[in-house]
């Protein structure tokens, strides 16, 4: 998937654990975990910005687009 998530990243920057960002987060450690390993599908908006809010960042600070471009597929008429 080209969408990796940073979310290790910043919690060791700002010297947090996993758990800790969850308790302040309100969320459960394992979908939080979920998320950190990258095998969320789908994070919602809020949950994103309850996680920014808490790690002082901005969402481009979790989420990062590396491109495949084995996923590239050329559009019709092509």
């Amino acid at each position: 998937m080209p969408i990796i998530v940073n979310l290790d990243v910043m919690l060791a920057r700002r010297k947090m654990t996993l758990s800790a960002l969850a308790e302040a987060v309100g969320i459960t450690l394992a979908n939080l975990s979920i998320l950190k390993s990258g095998k969320a599908k789908a994070v919602r908006f809020s949950t994103l910005a309850a996680i920014c809010q808490v790690l002082e960042c901005q969402p481009a600070d979790l989420l990062e687009h590396r491109p495949d471009p084995t996923d590239l597929r050329p559009s019709d008429g092509e």
